[in-house]
């Protein structure tokens, strides 16, 4: 099934996507395997924008079988996960490359860690700027308006947490 904003390259049958393909979804996810009756079936592999991938074993749609790999490398195994566990709080780039010397503490997994534009907060997925309201993604794109996360950034400010929350805003907000 084909949606408003999809790219479908491939072949099709009767009127359905079959065989081996490429389909690209609204969300900039990509699809990258064998098809079925419109439905991924067989191998195949999700990208993710964030550059994570899951690669599975697909039948009518549903993913039967697979591995979720996230941008850095790291693999998931829902079996032997033993990454960020009450046990080892570190990030998967500190157990790769190690510690950082005392003072030099790693906020994010990301190292060196992204530059955030002065006056703006990093949401995750983009940067909020809170004059016009708008969060744009990494890349400068357009991700949203945000009417109501102004209210949300008033709570945090007015929670005993603020304290914490301010002295991260005053080291790295303006770096």
């Amino acid at each position: 099934m084909e949606y408003t904003g999809s790219k479908y390259i491939g072949e099709y049958v009767d009127g359905r996507m079959e065989g081996k393909a490429k389909y690209i979804l609204p969300t900039e996810t990509i699809y990258v395997g064998e098809m079925k009756d419109g439905m991924f079936h067989g191998e195949g592999t999700l990208y993710l924008p964030s550059g994570s991938q899951y690669d599975a074993i697909w039948e009518n749609g549903l993913a039967i079988k697979g591995t979720y790999t996230f941008a850095d490398g790291l693999h998931y195994d829902e079996k032997n996960w033993h990454y960020c566990d009450g046990y080892d709080r570190r990030f998967h780039t500190e157990i790769l490359n190690g510690l950082k010397p005392a003072g030099m503490a790693q906020l994010t997994n990301m190292d060196p860690p992204r530059k955030i534009p002065r006056g703006y907060y990093d949401c995750g997925d983009g940067f909020y700027n809170p004059v016009t309201r708008v969060v744009k993604g990494y890349r400068n794109r357009f991700l949203r308006n945000t009417g109501r996360f102004l209210p949300t950034l008033q709570h945090v400010f007015s929670s005993p947490t603020y304290k914490y929350v301010h002295l991260y805003v005053q080291m790295y907000a303006h770096t």
